[in-house]
């Protein structure tokens, strides 16, 4: 039954990425299937026994950081969307096949492969993996440098919009 559920989530997963990336006319819509993603991607973490995990990938991914991307993109007033013109749009959806094909064929080959040959398949997860004391203690030793440079991008991210959005009102 865990098989099927993460050929499900990862089928949701994959559509949701492409749906992301391929709709150009919409960004409101484009955020929704980025949270269809998120969502897919904590069901992934989820069927790991990483409960934790998961609930972050959704509490902070498709909650927190669609709501700011969709804030954002209705503070800037976007009434319509600028189309790239066709040969860019050409050049886009053959990039998005290239990669496409490319992860097909390799999901293709990982699911032909037998079960040993895979290092690690049959392995136990370690103790406590995906707790929060594990996440925790990796998030302010290992990774603090790289989770302060992510608070510093979106802070700037939020001042960069709010200027944008003083500069088109005229309000300046």
């Amino acid at each position: 039954m865990s098989l099927w559920l993460f050929y499900a989530f990862g089928a949701v997963a994959v559509i949701g990425a492409l749906g992301m990336v391929l709709n150009v006319r919409n960004a409101v819509a484009s955020a929704l299937c980025l949270v269809a993603t998120m969502v897919a991607l904590g069901g992934v973490h989820v069927l790991l026994e990483a409960y934790f995990v998961g609930a972050l990938q959704v509490l902070v991914y498709a909650g927190a950081i669609v709501v700011l991307f969709v804030f954002v993109v209705m503070l800037l007033n976007l009434r319509r969307d600028g189309f790239p013109p066709a040969r860019a749009r050409l050049g886009r959806v053959t990039a998005a096949a290239v990669v496409g094909a490319a992860l097909a064929g390799l999901v293709g080959l990982a699911l032909t492969l037998p079960e040993t040959a895979v290092p690690g398949a049959t392995a136990a997860l370690p103790e406590g993996f995906g707790g929060y004391r594990r996440v925790g203690a990796a998030l302010f030793t290992d990774y603090l440098l790289a989770f302060e440079a992510t608070s510093l991008l979106l802070l700037s991210a939020m001042v960069g919009a709010v200027v944008l959005a003083k500069r088109r009102g005229g309000d300046a």
